[in-house]
C-alpha cells in the first residue's frame, strides 16, 4: 500500500515560478495543422485558440525524466506517489488575446493539494493557477486541476464495461475527429509532452492497464474551445471551463458537440461508443 504524506505534499502550496516563451509562426502553423485548419498565420495575426497549452512546457534533460515520460516529480509539482496522472478539469478567463510573435510570460502557482477518496479509489488533486501576460498585459487566467490515481482502482476496464447512454444528448452542432495515433503524436510534439500514455502502446497497456493510447485532455479541450470560437463567429469566449469525465482512447471518430443555452454554450466530446468523455461550457 502506498503511504501518502499529505502534509509534505501540501507544503508545495504557494510554490510559484515564471516561464517565458514566444508564440512563433511555426508553433501557430503547427497547431493549426493539428486542428486540421488551413489558416496561414503571420506576425501579429491572432494565434490559434488553445496555443497557450503549447507554450512554456517543462523542458528538462533526459536524465531528469520520470518513468511515465514526464519530468521527475518533486520540482515545481509535488512528488505525488500515485503513478496515474491526468488532467481532471480546468477553467479559462480571457482578458486579452494571443498574437503570433508575442513574447509570453506565464506566472504559475500551486494553489491547492487535496487527498480524496471516491468510487475510483484514492486520489490526489493538485490545483495550479496560471496567469499569461503578453506585451499588451494580462491575456489569460487559468485554473488547472491535475488528478493522480493508483494503478489499482479507477481502471479503464471498469468504466469501459459500463453501457453507453440509451439516448445521446441533443446537440445543435456536431463535428467528428479522426482520433488516430498520428494526431496524438503531433500534439505531443508541439506541446513537448513526453507522457507515454499518448504514444507508447506497450507502456500504456502493460504498465498503466489501459486498453489503447489515450487522447490528450488539453487536445479535447482545445477542440471544444475551437468549436465554441467558430460558433461565436471567431470571437473567443470570455470564459471556458471543462471537466474530464472518462478517458478517450485513440481510434475511431469521436464527436464534438455543442448546444446553445441561456448563458452560452454547452459542449462535450463523445467517444465512438457514445460515452461522454469531456464536458465544457463557454460564456461571453
Amino acid at each position: 500500500m502506498t503511504e501518502v504524506d499529505i502534509d509534505h505534499l501540501r507544503s508545495w502550496i504557494g510554490k510559484s515560478r515564471v516561464v517565458e516563451d514566444i508564440a512563433t509562426p511555426r508553433l501557430a502553423l503547427s497547431l493549426n495543422a493539428v486542428l486540421d485548419r488551413d489558416e496561414r498565420v503571420g506576425e501579429g495575426a491572432p494565434a490559434p485558440v488553445g496555443i497557450h497549452w503549447c507554450l512554456a512546457p517543462d523542458i528538462v534533460p533526459m536524465r531528469e525524466i520520470g518513468p511515465d515520460g514526464h519530468p521527475a516529480r518533486g520540482g515545481f509539482l509535488p512528488p505525488v506517489p500515485f503513478p496515474r496522472r491526468m488532467w481532471a478539469a480546468g477553467a479559462l478567463q480571457f482578458h486579452g488575446d494571443f498574437r503570433v510573435g508575442d513574447r509570453i510570460a506565464r506566472h504559475s502557482t500551486i494553489d491547492n493539494v487535496e487527498f480524496k477518496t471516491g468510487r475510483s479509489g484514492e486520489m490526489i488533486f493538485v490545483t495550479v493557477r496560471h496567469a499569461y501576460e503578453t506585451p499588451r498585459g494580462l491575456a489569460l487566467e487559468e485554473r488547472q486541476d491535475i488528478v493522480y490515481r493508483k494503478l489499482e482502482g479507477g481502471s479503464s476496464a471498469a468504466s469501459a464495461a459500463s453501457p453507453p447512454p440509451a439516448e445521446p444528448e441533443p446537440a445543435d452542432v456536431t463535428r467528428e475527429v479522426d482520433a488516430n495515433p498520428v494526431l496524438l503524436f503531433r500534439y505531443s510534439a508541439i506541446t513537448f509532452n513526453g507522457h507515454r500514455i499518448h504514444y507508447d502502446h506497450p507502456y500504456v497497456t502493460g504498465e498503466e492497464g489501459y486498453p489503447r493510447l489515450i487522447f490528450h485532455g488539453p487536445l479535447q479541450a482545445t477542440l471544444l474551445l475551437s468549436l465554441a470560437t467558430d460558433l461565436g463567429e471567431g470571437k473567443v469566449p470570455a470564459r471556458f471551463s471543462f471537466r474530464a469525465v472518462r478517458p478517450l482512447f485513440a481510434g475511431g471518430r469521436p464527436k464534438l458537440k455543442a448546444r446553445k443555452e441561456d448563458k452560452g454554450l454547452a459542449l462535450w466530446c463523445e467517444a465512438p461508443d457514445a460515452h461522454v468523455t469531456m464536458t465544457a461550457t463557454a460564456e461571453g
